[in-house]
């Protein structure tokens, strides 16, 4: 069952790449006391999230942050050192990594997806979401190929 706007995010472990290495984060930690733009990939490098998703996010962060957003924050179900290695080619400052390797972020919010097809197994959906202090107050979960409404311009929208 898939996670819905008003509802409390799950209680996971993430992993953040920093200048030092991983470092594992607790979800319901990591989001407390903060309004945080988050959204989710299928694949780091993977085209549409390379061409168009974070770089919307990069260009758009000022503006989310003018509108009361106070952290930007991606997640895939990836290994941390690709994450930073995605962020640092394609990334800034602005946007921080959040490692879903196992998927156990995905799977506890109810938005996985099969990416066999394309050799990619199982993945975390494309969406985008606002969360204010653990709760989900905006919540932009894509159609299977779709890029529409997870983007950074749809989110501005919406604050």
């Amino acid at each position: 069952m898939s996670i819905n706007k008003g509802d409390k995010l799950p209680d996971v472990t993430l992993i953040k790449p920093t200048a030092d290495g991983p470092e594992k984060v607790q979800s319901a930690e990591y989001f407390a006391g903060k309004k945080v733009a988050l959204f989710s990939v299928p694949g780091a490098f993977t085209p549409t999230c390379s061409a168009k998703h974070l770089p919307g996010f990069v260009e758009k962060a000022d503006d989310l942050k003018a509108k009361g957003i106070e952290e930007i924050a991606c997640t895939a179900v990836n290994d941390p050192f690709v994450m930073k290695a995605w962020n640092d080619r394609d990334g800034s400052e602005a946007i921080t990594m959040l490692a879903d390797g196992n998927g156990d972020f995905a799977q506890a919010l109810g938005l996985t997806m099969d990416g066999s097809g394309f050799g990619l197994g199982q993945r975390g959906q494309r969406w985008s979401m606002v969360i204010d202090d653990n709760t989900i107050t905006e919540l932009n979960v894509e159609d299977p190929g779709a890029f529409e409404k997870s983007s950074a311009e749809y989110m501005l929208g919406q604050l």
